[in-house]
Order: structure tokens, then sequence, then C-alpha cells
């Protein structure tokens, strides 16, 4: 009866994780394999995020720029190798997608705890919660049994993630195809609240928006003069600028206050007030109610998570995120 009971319960969970053909996801997928799973991951990301606290946002990243690649199945983690070409080169992830030494710590010290059970896609969505929390923001419970993809796509990395500079019309067709809508865009920009980004990632905002000379002028003047001298018009392009100026390490719903005072940092923030009259609203109420933002954020990652995973027996549990297993 215990066994029925627990097949309803799976088979329901099933029935609202959205599309059943992405897989069976479910939040208990570790309790007998790897009963300590959780815990580990939750372990090494608060002494990472202890020692750095720009790494949550920079896990959080990850997960985010894997999903979007072929599914949530850990294809962004690959070194190029043989036949792979690693995603890390893209546009979207060369030179800023980071935190891959916090990820090979946390496979190591579960390949000792329950050798070759636990995904790296499994550990980029826990990283990614654990970020979230730490940082102060929502929990949530995420569906586990991902496993591992045995290929990359650099022109997928380079395609499917919608670049900074984005219009809003982008920005929401790259979401669309990955089966999200506006009220997830807008959720999901909300991980902006902490984190920081580079000058070239908005630089054109400062001295040319459209091509004309001219900068942005839905861009604060007295912010973008406090942004122009470490942001010049050439050089400078790796220097670090936070996203949210407010709370920068703190997950809250600053980053919507900014956006509404003309501070959003990156053409894809501010658009998301501008340029569409069913974002802006919802920009509006995370903007006054925080804890309507913490419960669709985490529904959103939940649905994000949920991204043509691979499940059964596709894919692999690599025994070493950085490559495939021989």
């Amino acid at each position: 009866m215990v066994h029925f009971m627990s097949f309803l319960i799976a088979f329901s969970l099933i029935a609202v994780s959205g599309k059943a053909s992405s897989g069976f996801l479910y939040p208990q997928f570790y309790d007998h394999s790897c009963p300590r799973a959780q815990a580990i991951v939750k372990s090494v990301v608060a002494k990472a995020v202890a020692k750095e606290t720009r790494m949550a946002a920079s896990l959080l990243r990850l997960h985010f720029h894997d999903c979007f690649v072929k599914g949530c199945d850990a294809s962004l983690l690959l070194d190029s190798s043989g036949t792979i070409t690693s995603e890390k080169r893209s546009n979207p992830n060369r030179n800023s997608a980071r935190g891959f030494e916090v990820l090979d710590g946390i496979k190591s010290a579960l390949e000792k705890e329950c050798p070759q059970t636990v995904s790296c896609a499994d550990i980029l969505a826990l990283a990614a919660r654990d970020s979230t929390v730490l940082t102060g923001g929502p929990s949530w419970e995420v569906p586990l049994g991902r496993r591992d993809s045995r290929s990359a796509s650099l022109s997928g990395s380079n395609n499917n993630i919608p670049p900074p500079n984005s219009t809003f019309q982008t920005l929401l067709t790259k979401f669309k195809l990955q089966g999200l809508d506006v009220v997830d865009l807008v959720a999901l920009s909300g991980s902006h609240t902490i984190g920081d980004s580079r000058c070239t990632s908005f630089r054109q905002r400062l001295y040319n928006q459209s091509g004309n000379g001219q900068p942005d002028n839905t861009l604060d003047q007295s912010y973008a003069a406090q942004l122009r001298p470490r942001c010049p018009r050439s050089g400078g392009d790796q220097n670090l600028f936070v996203l949210d100026f407010v709370s920068p390490t703190k997950f809250d719903n600053a980053y919507y206050k900014n956006i509404l005072a003309s501070k959003g940092l990156l053409n894809s923030d501010q658009v998301l007030l501008t340029k569409n009259k069913a974002s802006m609203e919802l920009v509006r109420k995370y903007a006054k109610d925080n804890e309507l933002f913490f419960e669709q954020f985490a529904k959103s990652m939940i649905k994000m998570g949920n991204i043509s995973p691979l499940t059964g027996s596709k894919g692999e549990i690599r025994k070493r995120c950085r490559q495939i297993n021989k």
C-alpha cells in the first residue's frame, strides 16, 4: 500500500511538472540512492559563498546558461576535448561564466559519498537554489533525476542565450523557445538582484545606444555619470559593476525598484519597463511586493529547470563534470 501511495504521489508530480514528455523529475529522487546529496551540495555552496558572495550569482547563472542550451543537461560544464567544442567558449560565457571549480568540489564530495549516482545537471539545479537561499531569496523543492549529456553545443550557446543588449522582443522570443512566458522572463530577470556585470555588457547605453552617438535616454543620467569613469568608450571591458547598486549581495526586489527609477544596468533589464505593457505591470507588482516576486521566482525556476531534461537511460551520470565518461 505504501508503495502504491508513493507511486500515486510520484504520478501526480509528473502531472504538475508541466510537459510530461520532458521526463520524470521529482524532489525525492536521491532519497534512497544518496540521502545526503542535498546536504553535501548545500555545504559546499555555503562555503564558496561565504568566501566570495559573488559566487552565488555565478552559480545561479550557470544553471540558466545550461538550461537554455539543449535543456538542463550540464552540457555547459564540458571542457573541449576530442569531438566536443566547449560552450564555455561562446560569447555569453567567455570571460564571464565562472564557478566551475565549486561544481568540481561538489562533484568530488558526492563521488566519495555515492559514486556515479548524482548527475552534474542536478548539482547545477541544486546549487542555483542554494545560492538563492544563501543570499536571502526564496527556497523551493528542486525536482531531480536529470542525467548528463554526452555532447555540447557552442552554436546553441551563442544563439539561445539572450545577450544583455537584447531588445524586449528578442528576450521574449528566446524565452518562448524554451517554453517560458513573459511572467517567467520578468521573474527570472530578478536574479539580477545579485551579482555583477562587465562594462562591455552595457557600454552602448552610456555612449551610443541607437547607433547615433547618443546615450540611452531610458537610463537615469546621474546614474550614467557614475558609471562612465570605470566604463570608458574604449578599454575597461572586464571592469565589474554591481547589477543592483542598492543591495548588491542581497536577494530581494530592489532590482525592480531600480528599473522603476530608470537605473536598471543592462538594456535587457530596462526594456522590461519601457517596451511592453504586460512586463511593465509585472515590474511594478514585484517592486511593490517582495513576497509575490519570491513566490513567482521559485515557480519559474522550477519551470526553467524542467527544460528538456535527459532522464531514464538517456545521457549518463558523469564521474567528472568536465568530461564525458570514458
